[in-house]
């Protein structure tokens, strides 16, 4: 089937290990020519927030040549938000937050909103939300290679034809609408409690129920997840398969 995308297509992802702490990023650029590039690396001591926007920030200096029309999707909400939202507040005020704080990271928002605005209107960046750890296979595996680097551990980069690559780069989220945003102190409803005795894992609708499972238990953890997607990052962070059965409680 002959290609008729006319734009240029980007996943990124970041990780970090602490938040503050070792972090990684990782990208993948697709071309209108079907040409795939993965780029990535990883720092010493940063945030999670770093790592999702040096994502977007090497991503889009890789494109500087490249004229063009760009799909943007990433997982993260304060990247889309910051650069689509917030930064013209933060500029009009000082760089101040509405109320009166210091903005985090401006030195990398400068740096972005340098590039995007460089790439000028003729070379419109539509950003995309991409749930993150949904099944989307360009967003897993732009957090295979930031968790990798991370980690300091060895991953092979790939660049190369769309026809070899081992990723389905062209399956993305249907819906990408950002969630809803919250109010300031507003506390979401969660979506479970998971516990995990001895690596039996049971799903609980309330904290109560919870608590009594692992009151009292040597050993016994818990968490509270916001989504099923964040069950299975909680499985993961107990040291998991993200195919462990959770019983209900």
């Amino acid at each position: 089937m002959k290609n008729t995308r006319d734009y240029i297509q980007i996943f990124s992802d970041g990780a970090c290990s602490g938040n503050p702490g070792p972090g990684g990023w990782g990208s993948i650029l697709l071309f209108p020519s079907d040409q795939v590039v993965e780029l990535g690396a990883g720092e010493t001591s940063t945030t999670n927030n770093r790592m999702e926007m040096m994502a977007a920030l090497e991503a889009l200096r890789a494109l500087e040549n490249h004229p063009g029309k760009i799909h943007f999707y990433t997982d993260s909400t304060y990247l889309i938000r910051g650069i689509t939202q917030w930064i013209w507040g933060w500029r009009k005020r000082g760089w101040k937050t509405a109320e009166g704080g210091e903005v985090s990271n401006q030195d990398l928002w400068e740096q972005i909103s340098a590039v995007v605005q460089k790439r000028g209107a003729s070379n419109k960046i539509d950003w995309h939300y991409s749930r993150g750890h949904s099944g989307i296979p360009g967003n897993e595996r732009c957090d295979e290679i930031a968790v990798a680097f991370s980690k300091s551990q060895g991953i092979d980069l790939y660049e190369g034809s769309l026809k070899n690559y081992f990723v389905n780069i062209l399956e993305v989220p249907k819906d990408t609408a950002l969630p809803e945003l919250r109010a300031p102190g507003e506390k979401k409803v969660a979506f479970s409690y998971l516990s995990n005795i001895g690596g039996l894992v049971y799903r609980h609708k309330d904290w109560p129920s919870c608590q009594r499972r692992v009151s009292g238990k040597s050993g016994a953890k818990f968490k509270k997840s916001n989504s099923a997607a964040e069950e299975i990052e909680i499985l993961k962070s107990w040291g998991l398969s993200s195919s462990t059965e959770i019983k209900e409680g």
